[in-house]
Parts: C-alpha cells; sequence; structure tokens
C-alpha cells in the first residue's frame, strides 16, 4: 500500500430518520437528540470524525460524504435494499425464559440482549417464552440523512488523533511520527492498563492504515524508571 492511497477523512454533523414517519434514531446534535428522547448522556455528542471510503456506512451515504461541500447541508435517502436489507423472518427466535433467569436477566419487550454472539431485541415476553428479533432495528426500513461536513481533516497528526478518539475515545498522551511508509504511535500511560486498549488497538491500525495509506503501524510502549530523590 502507498501513501497515495491514503483517504479523506472528515468530520460532520448528521441527523438519521426513519424516512417513513419522519422519526429521528440517531444524531451527532444534542439538542435534537433531547427532543426525540433519544438522549444518551453516556453519548459525546459532537462532530463525527468519518474515513471516507472505509466502508463503515452505507455506500450512498459514503458516496453522498465523499462529495459533499464543507458547511453545506444535504439529504440523503437510502431505500431499504441499499440500506440494512429487508426484515428476515427466520431471524425472530423463541426461548425459555429460564434461559434469561440462568442469566439474571428480567426480559421485557424492548429489551437489548446478547445471545452467544448475537445482539437482539426482546419482541414479547408470555407463557414462559421470550421472543427475540436478530434483525437489525433498521431492516425494513427506508432511512433519511441530513448531513454537513464540518471539517475536513488535513494535518497528519490531527488525522490521527480523531482516529484515537473514534476508535479508544481517547487521544490524550498520545504521539505520532510519520516516516515514510509508516505511522509510528508512542502510547499513553492509560494503554499499560486500560482493558479496553487490548480491542481499541487493532480498530486503531486498521484506521491508521486507511486513511494513510500505509501497510505498517508501529506502537511504542515506554516504561521509564523513576528517578531517586537527590
Amino acid at each position: 500500500m502507498a501513501d497515495n492511497d491514503a483517504k479523506k477523512m472528515v468530520r460532520l454533523d448528521y441527523k438519521a430518520y426513519f424516512a417513513e414517519g419522519g422519526r429521528l434514531y440517531d444524531t451527532t446534535d444534542e439538542a435534537a437528540a433531547k427532543e426525540a428522547d433519544i438522549f444518551n448522556e453516556k453519548y459525546t455528542y459532537a462532530p463525527m470524525a468519518y474515513i471516507v471510503g472505509s466502508g463503515k456506512l452505507f455506500p450512498a451515504l459514503d458516496d453522498a460524504i465523499s462529495d459533499a461541500e464543507v458547511g453545506k447541508e444535504i439529504e440523503v435517502t437510502i431505500p431499504t435494499e441499499e440500506a440494512a436489507g429487508p426484515r428476515d423472518p427466520k431471524l425472530i427466535e423463541v426461548y425459555p425464559i429460564k434461559e434469561f433467569h440462568k442469566q439474571e436477566i428480567n426480559p421485557y419487550p424492548g429489551l437489548q440482549v446478547t445471545l452467544g454472539n448475537r445482539v437482539g431485541h426482546v419482541m414479547s415476553v408470555g407463557a414462559g417464552r421470550v421472543r427475540v428479533d436478530f434483525n437489525s432495528q433498521l431492516a425494513g426500513f427506508d432511512l433519511l440523512y441530513k448531513l454537513t461536513v464540518t471539517e475536513i481533516i488535513d494535518k497528519p497528526e490531527d488525522k490521527a488523533k480523531a482516529i484515537l478518539e473514534v476508535d479508544f475515545g481517547d487521544s490524550e498522551g498520545f504521539s505520532f511520527a510519520f516516516p515514510e511508509g509508516k505511522v509510528v504511535v508512542t502510547l499513553s500511560e492509560i494503554t499499560k492498563f486500560h482493558q479496553d486498549w487490548q480491542v481499541a488497538r487493532f480498530k486503531v491500525v486498521t484506521d491508521l492504515r486507511e486513511a494513510f495509506g500505509v501497510d505498517t503501524v508501529e506502537f511504542v510502549e515506554v516504561w521509564s524508571a523513576k528517578k531517586k530523590d537527590e
């Protein structure tokens, strides 16, 4: 992979709706989230960093972001077939309620549950049985996005920091170098003790490769002995 394979990186604000009925289901706008009663206090509402062409969004949305002008709001409607696809009745399954009680889970309609390695939502509970839907909650719906690219992230260090913020949640204490053909990341002290880093680092490697068009990402971990008092 050569440096000229590097992908464009942007920050964007968006509001995501179910096209029919116009119900907001996701956004970077705190006020809009509160108004729609979907506010999550654990989420930081701010423009989202995104690597154009990374394939993490629906293709039609990715294309629209690629062509968008900074500061200009655009609307993108994505039909079901190009979004999460139609609902699959085979992904609706019934389990004995005792399976949930073994995990100390009290199921109720709307509860998100993880069974095996699959995430689903409880549809109904009754007669000792629990009906769980493993379809995406977006399946079967046309979607509408209103989005604005707020910034094109050009500077290498800003791009690297944005990737750490998205994939790990924090870029404080990290430093970066960009010798030819690779990205070198000197790790923050927090990575030595933070349990999420072991998983997040794989995402960081993938996104740094995509954003910078390189094959090699090096992590440098520094352990310094404390100096004794004179």
